[in-house]
């Protein structure tokens, strides 16, 4: 069907279908004459609707052309037939011959078994199947895509006709489980630590659709170019006005204004317009598609592009009927601390709210490289991802703790919780007072042992705690965060102005880049090649880089340059035997070499390094220390390795613990080697970050330890009230003990020497 049949075809039945949806008559009879005008236009045999109702079953509740004693009789499960598989999936289905189909249920009142074809689609809105609208013929009919965008275009204007409980009672589908006066509390993940209280404001922007079909198509092209223009200017305005300073936090919202330039997207919204919907409707109906196609999307990184889109149809359908953001149900007092609940946000939208009051988020979706988790990192909010259900469980206004430093999150909570709370907050307040005067102060044990904190970081917002927390230098930097937010892989000159940013930022102090660690749970939105059923012992890091040098090389590059005069750190991850590190080592001196040959100055220093992450490294230790200039452990996969254990299963993280003889004895075995051969090595993990297992570090020779900027207070504290002389003697002891942890007697050696932890 060419375009322009298509259509003119849709507008001629769009406008019937307003006609009778703006006349008389109850909504069932209305339905009743819309199937009969869509079987007359799409000259089809039947057509026929089906509603969703409590218990997820579709009744038909009208039909052109199967028997009419079926009307409100012939029900289906969600999931049962081809009309429930449609609504399960939310996708349509076109068969020429539906019986032979293995989902066919056969229904005989219906009458429908001379009928062979059938097309059907989803009845969305905001993204929840409300039921299926399905045509039939008599012969095997290939109904074309132009038909069946056609009778998704159909079916978003009956939605809004089923929606407002014309058909079915708006209460028939509430929710009924649960006390919402009761508290409760839900688990998620952390995006970003911190501890909150305020009022929940539920971000869930609803705009009311005045009309859905065009009286004027021209017209209504003009209010969407009109509208476009004004978010485009609107959104310049909010990069410029939020002082924000620079880093991935900047960038990721300038992607997001890119993203706002997507022509695909809005070709899609311009093509429903032409079709004879209202630009309202339009911007609608491809939300509607948007959020359900969201179900097969695997990839985190492009699922948050589809999270800025959602944001973006907000923000579209708000110029378009020019009205402010509209409010949260309901609306916070205006000097009220917050905190905001929403199924996922995009970064603009969180600037939308006055920083000074919002004390928290929580997203029922989203991940923690999500573009508005780095956003609120760089505001200092608490973030919790992945609470379960938040939306359904909480009201606007209700009161809501969001405590980010154990991922829960307490939803009207009781008398004692609150008193609770706030006492930890107060105590958590003294606390970082405590550690911030600590700024200027050594990390040093009363016995006189030096110990240097240094900071893990991956983003240029993570280098400001370098001057607050008064750590020495940069343990770990994570060059692979930069590239995950970008909607392309960045070339040299890009990286070479990131790397000069992040000296720019650690002055005198020293860093360490760790090249490329992508793969495992770090995929990047432009590689779609990465998928394994077992990522994180798969193709990623090192492996990734030597198997496209050329992408390593350009990494190696831009460090170079960025670092001339200056000295250069660079390590690398996952190395699991001698010759990648010997390998990805003669790939860096080929680029100092070319960078010499072509007469540019180079770094003053390079010191090269391997993390320890692969327990295979640990048997290949003496050569390693041959040729690396220092050694970094990496506490997270290497124990995870050690003990063949997810880290982020929760079934069986709490039966492995770091603080076993195993590990201690592996840790100390590490040092000595490191020490006899004058090699330095260091210690990156969340390991590092606890003020207990930081003890344990030191006492196993450990001297050098990078963690998270909010850790470091602690455990400066914690080393400041140490002996180190005492604790190694006590841990000789340790090593061989039969236990599976030695937690408790490491914690008691604490409370009986004082030690602060």
């Amino acid at each position: 069907m060419e375009q322009a049949q298509t259509s003119l075809l849709l507008r001629r039945l769009l406008a019937r279908i307003r006609d009778v949806m703006a006349g008389g008559g109850e909504a069932q009879e209305r339905l009743n004459r819309i199937v009969r005008v869509i079987a007359e236009d799409m000259v089809d045999d039947v057509c026929s609707v089906y509603i969703r109702r409590a218990g997820d079953v579709l009744e038909l509740f009208a039909t052109e052309g199967l028997r009419a004693s079926a009307v409100h009789q012939t029900r289906l499960r969600v999931g049962e037939g081809l009309i429930g598989t449609i609504a399960a999936q939310a996708r349509p289905i076109s068969l020429a011959d539906a019986q032979r189909h293995p989902r066919f249920a056969y229904r005989p009142e219906t009458g429908e078994e001379e009928y062979h074809s059938l097309m059907g689609v989803p009845i969305l809105r905001n993204g929840r199947v409300l039921g299926v609208v399905a045509v039939q013929n008599r012969a095997a009919r290939e109904h074309s895509e132009e038909e069946i965008e056609i009778l998704e275009t159909v079916a978003m204007v009956l939605a809004e006709m089923v929606a407002p409980g014309q058909l079915v009672a708006r209460d028939e589908l509430a929710a009924v489980e649960g006390n919402a006066l009761l508290p409760t509390r839900i688990e998620g993940i952390v995006f970003n630590s911190g501890i909150g209280l305020g009022a929940a404001l539920i971000h869930q922007p609803r705009f009311r659709i005045p009309k859905l079909v065009a009286d004027d198509v021209t017209q209504e092209h003009e209010r969407l170019r009109t509208a476009v223009a004004d978010m485009h200017g609107a959104l310049d305005h909010l990069l410029e006005s939020n002082d924000l300073g620079g880093g991935e936090h900047r960038e990721v919202l300038e992607t997001y204004r890119m993203i706002a330039q997507d022509v695909g997207w809005l070709r899609r919204i311009g093509e429903a317009v032409a079709g004879g919907l209202t630009a309202e409707a339009a911007v609608q109906k491809v939300h509607n598609e948007i959020r359900v196609r969201m179900d097969d999307v695997a990839d985190p990184y492009l699922r948050e592009r589809v999270h800025d889109l959602e944001d973006l149809a907000d923000r579209l359908m708000q110029h378009l009927q020019a009205v402010e953001e509209p409010a949260a149900q309901p609306e916070a007092d205006e000097d009220e601390d917050v905190v905001l609940i929403a199924r996922s946000m995009g970064p603009a939208q969180l600037l939308d709210y006055p920083r000074q009051r919002v004390r928290g988020l929580v997203l029922e979706e989203g991940s923690s490289t999500a573009h508005v988790a780095i956003v609120a990192k760089a505001l200092d909010i608490p973030v919790i991802g992945h609470a379960k259900d938040i939306l359904r469980r909480v009201e606007g206004g209700d009161l809501v703790i969001v405590d980010a430093d154990n991922g829960q999150v307490f939803v009207r909570p009781g008398e004692d919780v609150r008193h609770a709370f706030v006492e930890n907050l107060r105590l958590h307040r003294e606390r970082e007072a405590a550690y911030a005067s600590l700024r200027d102060v050594p990390a040093c044990s009363i016995d006189g042992h030096q110990v240097s904190l240094r900071l893990n970081a991956g983003l240029l917002v993570d280098l400001q705690h370098l001057e607050e927390t008064g750590a020495e230098g940069v343990g770990l930097y994570r060059t692979e965060i930069p590239f995950m937010v970008r909607s392309e892989f960045p070339d040299v000159t890009s990286q070479e102005r990131f790397y000069a940013k992040v000296y720019e930022q650690v002055g005198d102090r020293p860093v360490v880049f760790r090249t490329l660690d992508i793969g495992g749970d770090k995929l990047l939105p432009y590689w779609d090649d990465l998928e394994e059923e077992n990522p994180s012992m798969g193709w990623r890091a090192i492996r990734i880089g030597l198997d496209r040098p050329a992408m390593l090389r350009q990494q190696f590059r831009a460090l170079i340059r960025a670092s001339v005069g200056r000295e250069l750190r660079v390590m690398f991850p996952m190395v699991a035997k001698i010759e990648e590190f010997t390998y990805a080592r003669t790939l860096l001196d080929k680029e100092l070499a070319r960078e010499s040959g072509h007469g540019r100055p180079v770094p003053e220093t390079v010191l090269v390094g391997a993390m320890l992450e692969v327990p295979a490294l640990v048997f290949q230790l003496p050569a390693l220390l041959d040729l690396a200039d220092f050694v970094s452990v990496g506490s997270n996969d290497l124990f995870q390795f050690l003990f063949a254990s997810d880290r982020g299963n929760r079934r069986i993280a709490a039966q492995y613990d770091v603080l076993s003889p195993v590990v201690l004895s592996v840790l100390r075995s590490v040092v000595e080697q490191c020490r006899a051969a004058g090699v330095p090595v260091s210690l990156c993990g969340e390991m590092a970050g606890r003020p207990l297992e930081a003890m344990a570090l030191i006492g196993a020779g450990f001297r050098d330890i990078s963690m998270a900027p909010r850790a470091i207070g602690p455990v400066k504290t914690m080393v400041r009230s140490l002996t180190v002389g005492t604790l190694e003697k006590y841990m000789t002891s340790l090593y061989g003990v039969k236990q599976h942890t030695v937690r408790e007697k490491l914690r008691s050696f604490a409370q009986d020497h004082g030690v602060t932890v």
